[in-house]
């Protein structure tokens, strides 16, 4: 079973030819709601692919609020301790797509911001039995601590997703068993360089010495290195048109904790990481670009095709 602590946003998508610098209007191409929210996206992407999934998070008392918890248990996600803040909005998600797949976004946070310790020190029990918690930082840091240690007190691998990036006291480093940045993550956590792979592994071993068991860093399409304490490896990516990248971290960290506890190795959890990461690019969307298990293991077959479409 795996726990994901988080946020839900409503996405509020435009696709555009680029995306505007400051003080520049661009006229978009098309307009879409989208259900979305780094905790939401990975509960949906972890329910899609096969297994039991609890979201704790907190969404205003509102229809949006409603729509993204629906969505959620449509997909196969328990959403019984998803709270309805009657103090706040829901969140809500600006997101400009170009049309080379790159975006960028802006996050009102909403409801998720008053996702308390409180809140979840009174759903202790979701963790218990559970065996991967995945959260991220689009809640408080102080929740986040909270489900760090509530995970450690229950015997539960903990992930943390460290977007969006910000510094964090090194008592949260000492919590985590698999810490998995970006490569602009990184850079923030470690205040160092992360331009090139030794640069990448020099900063993740900066954390590992702040307490992290192992890291996990995702570096687009160049692919993921894990960094151990005796290790690195690099995984390619997979070559393939992105069209969207709007959740293929999201998607990638889902996949991770999947793996992770169906107990598979790292090794393998790395790879069929990423092989979720990248057939979420080629499809618009949050959540819409989940794919299924039953699509993820008919992935050769699906890479195939997909070469073969590209090359004519």
């Amino acid at each position: 079973m795996v726990i994901v602590v988080g946020s839900l946003n409503m996405d509020l998508v435009i696709r555009a030819p680029k995306i505007p610098r400051p003080g520049e209007t661009i006229l978009g191409s098309d307009f879409k709601q989208v259900s979305g929210g780094k905790g939401a996206n990975q509960a949906d992407a972890a329910a899609k692919l096969g297994t039991e999934t609890i979201m704790l998070g907190a969404v205003g008392n509102d229809s949006m609020g409603k729509r993204l918890k629906d969505s959620l248990e449509r997909d196969g996600v328990n959403v019984q301790m998803v709270l309805e803040k009657d103090d706040s909005p829901t969140g809500v998600a600006a997101i400009v797509v170009e049309d080379s797949g790159n975006n960028a976004i802006t996050v009102a946070p909403g409801a998720n911001s008053g996702f308390s310790s409180k809140d979840l020190l009174q759903m202790e029990n979701a963790f218990k039995g559970a065996d991967v918690m995945l959260v991220q930082l689009e809640t408080p840091l102080d929740t986040v601590k909270t489900a760090l240690k509530l995970a450690k007190k229950n015997n539960v691998t903990t992930i943390l997703n460290p977007a969006p990036a910000m510094n964090l006291d090194d008592e949260i480093y000492t919590l985590v068993d698999v810490l998995t940045p970006n490569e602009t993550e990184l850079e923030l956590l470690s205040n160092m360089e992360t331009d090139t792979s030794e640069k990448v592994e020099a900063a993740g071993r900066l954390l590992l010495e702040k307490g992290v068991s192992e890291l996990v860093v995702t570096l687009g399409s160049q692919g993921s290195m894990h960094i151990g304490k005796d290790f690195s490896q690099i995984y390619p990516a997979y070559k393939v048109k992105a069209v969207d990248t709007t959740a293929a971290g999201d998607s990638f960290n889902a996949a991770l904790a999947v793996s992770l506890a169906n107990g598979s190795t790292m090794e393998e959890s790395i790879l069929f990481a990423t092989k979720v990461g990248a057939m979420t690019v080629t499809k618009h969307g949050a959540q819409t670009s989940l794919p299924l298990l039953q699509e993820v293991e008919q992935f050769e077959k699906w890479y195939e095709k997909l070469k073969l479409k590209e090359e004519r």
